[in-house]
């Protein structure tokens, strides 16, 4: 082993648990950190190529992300129960790499919680308003929303998996009464890629790849679920499959229940509306004109808001605690909340409407900490480590593809960045 290594020598105690948790909890889990806000920015950016490239967006999006996810299982598996991903790149790509990781780490996972508690802010007005009159400025709003949410985190992934279980059902249900509507009602020819005759229509498909990713971005769950389950490789790799297989069907059926009901008008006013998840719904809304429909909108929304805020936070304060090494107790949490929650609550506080800015560029982000720096990761921990009781299949070719895909993905978010790729959100 080499000097890097050296300075660090992972646990190969097995960790057990007296008790399993269910199965669905690390499902709700995973599926409710991706299902969330960020599926509100999928028709937006996928107007313009259509249905079917966007079925190739989400499937080339869920390939890189289920694999990236199984690959840092495999190496999660050599560390101790609770060690997340700073502990991981120092102990297998050393501290320089620790930092790096860690700093793109923290900004993919500010990002988005900056993304969510802007959305958040919604949530506490609609509430406000309609029980009491009262509207609060946004900035206030989000800083309410990130209180009552983050007290859930705080508590215990215990809490965080109950509640999830208790939205992802509840959206579950929303969700299938509402798409039932506008699936009767979606038109065939809004389906179809919507170009001139000089645009070059597989550019939108680049465009809007970054946006595909984030939407899948639940790998940062992996050590949570190993920290929850104990090092059960069987079960902890089922909640992951079944939960990323969950994400596919609800997207595609939102994807033909939006596309198939948006024109060109609508889109033009969810741009003049910073492309926020609440400009998306009144478009809906003015579409169908229907006041049950609306109603169920508004509900899906708010708890797609509320559930990615919460999966998203656990993972960001499972690592923070990692690398601060605060300890699990009440105390140690709350210092672990405070950096978690505060940076992203006075970035929505400071500049409120940058939800599908935020979203576009977490997917830059991701594609380095969750495709690319894993895969060295893996390539480095099976020459040093012992083969430990999972070993992701496919082997160099898996490895090597999943940082094809993020150099891809990467490339993609700064040529849309500099003007070479369609505004796919414009």
């Amino acid at each position: 082993m080499n000097s890097v290594n050296d300075a660090y020598k992972p646990s190969n105690i097995e960790n057990t648990i007296q008790k399993t948790p269910h199965l669905l909890g690390g499902v709700a889990i995973t599926a409710g950190t991706a299902i969330g806000a960020g599926m509100f920015s999928l028709p937006i950016v996928s107007s313009s190529m259509g249905f079917g490239w966007s079925l190739v967006c989400m499937a080339l999006a869920w390939y890189a992300m289920y694999h990236a996810s199984m690959l840092i299982l495999e190496v999660n598996l050599h560390f101790n129960r609770g060690e997340s991903f700073y502990t991981m790149v120092k102990g297998i790509l050393g501290k320089k790499w620790a930092i790096f990781n860690s700093l793109i780490f923290a900004s993919l996972f500010y990002t988005l919680n900056y993304a969510y508690i802007s959305g958040g802010s919604a949530i506490v007005n609609k509430i406000l308003v309609t029980n009491i009159d009262v509207e609060l400025s946004q900035g206030i709003a989000s800083i309410v929303f990130m209180l009552f949410a983050g007290f859930f985190v705080w508590v215990s992934t215990k809490a965080v998996d109950r509640l999830l279980v208790i939205l992802i059902t509840a959206m579950s249900l929303t969700f299938i009464m509402a798409i039932s509507d506008l699936t009767i009602l979606a038109q065939y020819d809004n389906l179809m890629p919507k170009v001139s005759s000089n645009d070059s229509g597989y550019l939108y498909i680049f465009a809007a790849l970054p946006f595909y990713l984030t939407s899948f971005g639940f790998h940062s769950n992996v050590p949570s679920l190993v920290k929850y389950y104990g090092k059960n490789p069987k079960i902890i790799a089922k909640t992951i499959l079944f939960g990323s297989i969950f994400c596919i069907v609800i997207y595609s059926l939102w994807l033909i229940s939006t596309l198939g009901n948006l024109n060109s008008h609508n889109y033009s006013s969810i741009s003049k509306g910073g492309g926020s998840i609440q400009s998306l719904v009144v478009a809906l809304n003015q579409v169908t004109n229907n006041l049950h429909l609306n109603e169920l909108l508004d509900y899906f929304a708010n708890m797609a808001v509320l559930s990615s805020f919460l999966g998203v936070s656990l993972g960001l304060f499972d690592f923070l605690a990692d690398k601060l090494k605060f300890s699990d107790n009440g105390m140690g949490r709350f210092k672990t909340a405070l950096f978690t929650f505060i940076p992203p609550a006075i970035g929505s506080y400071l500049y409120p409407n940058g939800f599908i800015m935020a979203i576009g560029f977490a997917g830059l982000l991701l594609a380095i900490n969750a495709l690319i720096l894993p895969s060295f990761m893996v390539k480095k921990s099976r020459k040093i480590f012992k083969p430990s009781i999972y070993t992701h299949s496919g082997g160099d070719f898996r490895i090597n593809s999943i940082i094809i895909f993020g150099v891809i993905f990467s490339l993609c978010h700064l040529l849309s960045m500099f003007g070479f790729l369609p505004q796919v959100h414009t």
